[in-house]
Parts: C-alpha cells; structure tokens; sequence
C-alpha cells in the first residue's frame, strides 16, 4: 500500500485551492487577501455537473478588519475556470499592493 500525504493540496499558479462544501478557497490564509469562490449554480452536462455560476470575492484574512469590510471586490462569473482565472488576477493584484 502506498503511503499518501494527507496535507497535500491541489495547487494552482502556485496556490492552493481549498474546497469547503460549495465554497472552494485560493491562497494562503497567512497572506493579507485570500479568494473565495461560491459556486451558486450548477448544470448537467451528460454525466457530470459542473459550475455555471460562480461568486468570486477576494477577502481580508485581517482578523481585525470588521466583517462588512473584509470583501473588497466581488463579482458572477459564468464556469469555475473564468472564475479561478480572474479570482487569480485579483489576488495578485491585491497581493502587490501590501
């Protein structure tokens, strides 16, 4: 029986993604902003179901930012891979600025 790490996470652009029920996180929680991603919808195609619409929303992991303030951009994509690519860009972007 091979031996497998259960701290392993799928990694992308050199971040993890993280899945919580409907609910997938990128980044690292000891970094000032992480992505969340909610997917709200679903769709069948044959067999599988994927992601139609999905909430992208980068957040503070500053414990002491008050909740209302801790979404600081936000938008529906349409499929998880629009909405990986763009939550990303974001996280990045915001990334740079502190």
């Amino acid at each position: 029986m091979a031996t497998e790490k259960k701290d392993k996470f799928l990694m992308y652009k050199g971040k993890p993604l993280v899945r919580n029920g409907n609910s997938i996180y990128y980044g690292y929680m000891s970094e000032a902003y992480v992505a969340m991603l909610t997917i709200q919808s679903t769709k069948k195609s044959g067999e599988l179901t994927l992601a139609d619409k999905v909430l992208v929303q980068i957040i503070a992991t500053d414990p002491t930012v008050p909740p209302q303030e801790m979404v600081v951009k936000k938008s529906v994509k349409n499929g998880l891979y629009s909405a990986i690519d763009i939550a990303s860009i974001w996280l990045e972007r915001y990334l740079k600025k502190k």
